[in-house]
């Protein structure tokens, strides 16, 4: 029996980079002492995400923001400092990468080695693509805690974003999130908002349809004129949480046997190898107003 204790945040992070770097440590140190290997952080915990000041019409947030995150590269110091914070852990954490001419809404796995792997977020809600390029690519890849994979905020949305990294042999998903409440007909308590009934179902879903263990951080707080609805968790492989932070500031802890959970929840249904593929494509039709 191989246990992995796994810790997964929600907090408010803003642009002070400096800040946020305590914050980690912080966070990294309660960890520890909790004895997790993995530590997964919110989106953009690294620099705050977008500020949006309004919102227009239909609720989107594609109006200019009070101010963009600051770009960070691969090999530059905030990551360098991760590194050092991280040690023997493997952290997530949420970023502004910058690439040439490009920006990207990153997630990158760190240990006290440096960067094991790198996520660009590929689907984009709400006007974000006016100011991120979107990735394009879905890999997992191996970590001291097992075969990993990223996803984040609203990739979590696409059944097929998932199911990529769990056909590429992810065992764990950490899906790293700065995910609001509604912003039309907003609930006055943050657990009743439809955004994050939605939030928890797609985290349960995801888990339960790949049958693997997911890791969902989560911003807290508001930032700009968004306001987040927390809920940081571990999900087993049967999509029962295993623990969770609610909407407040706070970071759920689990210890899984990682390769036990998964071969018992596959045991007599395998959802991957019972997949008909050949079947999928065929049946497939753009809905109308794709094709609009």
């Amino acid at each position: 029996m191989s246990t992995t204790t796994i810790a997964t945040v929600c907090a408010g992070f803003g642009r002070d980079v400096e800040e946020n770097l305590a914050q980690i440590a912080a966070y990294a140190d309660r960890a520890r002492q909790q004895g997790a290997s993995l530590l997964v952080l919110p989106e953009a915990c690294l620099g705050g995400y977008l500020s949006v000041l309004g919102r227009g019409r239909d609720g989107s947030h594609d109006e200019q923001p009070e101010s963009l995150p600051p770009v960070m590269e691969l090999d530059g110091p905030e990551l360098g400092r991760v590194a050092a914070i991280a040690r023997e852990l493997t952290v997530v954490v949420g970023f502004c990468e910058a690439d040439g001419a490009e920006r990207y809404n990153s997630a990158a796995a760190v240990t006290g080695d440096g960067v094991l792997g790198v996520h660009r977020k590929v689907h984009q809600p709400l006007g974000e693509g006016m100011f991120y390029a979107a990735g394009e690519e879905l890999r997992a890849f191996e970590t001291p805690v097992g075969r990993l994979g990223m996803l984040i905020c609203y990739d979590k949305a696409f059944p097929e974003a998932a199911r990529g990294l769990a056909l590429d042999g992810a065992e764990v998903v950490a899906c790293i999130s700065a995910w609001p409440a509604s912003r039309t007909a907003t609930a006055g308590d943050l657990a009743q908002d439809r955004w994050t009934h939605r939030f928890n179902l797609f985290d349960q879903a995801r888990a339960l349809e790949n049958q693997l263990v997911w890791v969902a951080s989560n911003q807290t707080g508001s930032f700009g004129s968004l306001r987040f609805v927390g809920h940081a968790k571990v999900v087993g492989p049967g999509g029962d949480v295993l623990a969770g932070t609610g909407v407040d500031e706070g970071m759920a802890v689990a210890s899984v046997d990682v390769a036990e959970s998964l071969d018992l929840a596959r045991r007599a249904m395998f959802h991957l190898r019972d997949r008909r593929p050949d079947l999928y494509l065929q049946q497939y039709r753009e809905p109308e107003t794709a094709r609009a």
